[in-house]
């Protein structure tokens, strides 16, 4: 008889919803005409993409035309920070990010940098969290952009968008978020924010894989990554993918039911209370205390591995805060950047729950936990 797989790793990637799979089959064979056509055949293939990216502005509470659909996370990330600076900065123009990015933001910034601009990689706090003031420093009057994600994929902090929103519109820069961990699980209203850009990847919401969207203020010039046809009001060439424009309007519909994830974080919170006392002082919580997604928990077990600890329970599936190479024990950028000691960091894991967790798959992986952390 197969064992009870347990699967804690929804910051990595989500199923497909069923509400969404059902979208997508309803539009899988038909419309399929071009988006573009004006004739019969094209007009309900746009219908189809404008009820998409309406129900995406819906959750952002944005207009319809500020949203942009693209493949994905890194490719709205990317667009954000390239296309800013090929529309408003080229050399010597200066970029303003943090050094608990995902690479989505941290590999176009090395980029750029061979480019001409000037990039600001600000620290962060023991939890995490970039202090606001800090980016009131680093503004020049070169700075075209500041870019910080809403909430840290790994640890789950959640930074002070809105008020680093007050210092970058005082200044005339733009702000750009990569909200790909956030948006479905925490308010991601980008008047709320006061964002300029803001991501979002479409399989971390219950939607494909190969889709998500860039929120762009109406105003705002972007410069295409991908030159050709007006497509997406000129700021992405390519005709539109109906079906998954379709499936990311129908996750983000549904999720709009999920914001906050009260029962979610009852479930971590009940998650690391079994941990603490199982293990006490031997198991330390990493990220924010408070300021955290609902449904994240990173935790580290002092003088373990925590690749070593998921060998040996294979039939959980979640992630670890370090990696070996060659035999050496290496803690991911975003532990390092929070000055996590290597000891507490190499047997770090986290444990990202979604809307099929239940109580006794925590109860099962805590009773895991103990009979291998010994």
């Amino acid at each position: 008889m197969p064992e009870h797989r347990i699967y804690l790793d929804f910051n990595a990637t989500t199923p497909l919803a069923p509400e969404v799979a059902q979208a997508m089959s309803n539009i899988l064979v038909d419309p399929f005409g071009n988006p573009s056509s004006g004739h019969w055949a094209g007009r309900p293939a746009r219908q189809a993409v404008d009820a998409a990216r309406a129900q995406v502005a819906a959750l952002l509470g944005c207009l319809d035309d500020e949203v942009v659909f693209t493949s994905g996370g890194s490719e709205s990330d990317n667009l954000a920070l390239k296309g800013v600076f090929f529309a408003r900065g080229g050399p010597g123009a200066h970029i303003v990010t943090t050094q608990v990015e995902h690479p989505a933001i941290l590999e176009p910034c090395r980029f750029l940098e061979r480019l001409g601009a000037r990039v600001t990689v600000l620290p962060v706090d023991g939890y995490g969290r970039v202090d606001p003031e800090d980016v009131r420093r680093a503004i020049t009057p070169q700075t075209i952009l500041v870019s910080v994600m809403h909430a840290n994929n790994e640890v789950g902090t959640i930074q002070p968008i809105a008020e680093i929103a007050r210092i970058t519109r005082e200044h005339g820069v733009l702000l750009h978020t990569d909200a790909a961990q956030s948006v479905g699980k925490i308010a991601t209203r980008v008047g709320e924010l006061g964002v300029d850009l803001l991501t979002v990847a479409g399989h971390k919401l219950y939607a494909p894989k190969g889709v998500g969207a860039l929120y762009v203020r109406r105003g705002i010039k972007l410069e295409p990554l991908i030159h050709g046809a007006a497509h997406e009001s000129g700021r992405r060439a390519g005709t539109e993918n109906i079906l998954l424009d379709a499936a990311l309007g129908a996750a983000c519909e549904l999720a709009a039911q999920w914001i906050g994830m009260d029962s979610l974080r009852e479930l971590r919170d009940h998650f690391w209370q079994q941990l603490q006392a199982r293990f006490g002082e031997r198991v330390v919580l990493n990220g924010h205390p408070t300021e955290r997604l609902p449904n994240t928990l990173n935790v580290s077990f002092a003088g373990k591995v925590g690749a070593e600890i998921l060998a040996r329970i294979p039939e959980v599936a979640a992630s670890t805060g370090s990696a070996c190479h060659s035999g050496e024990i290496m803690l991911s950028p975003v532990l390092k950047a929070m000055q996590v000691s290597p000891e507490t960091g190499m047997g770090a894991l986290r444990f990202s729950l979604g809307r099929s967790t239940t109580r006794q798959e925590i109860d099962e992986t805590v009773a895991r936990l103990a009979e291998v952390v010994a």
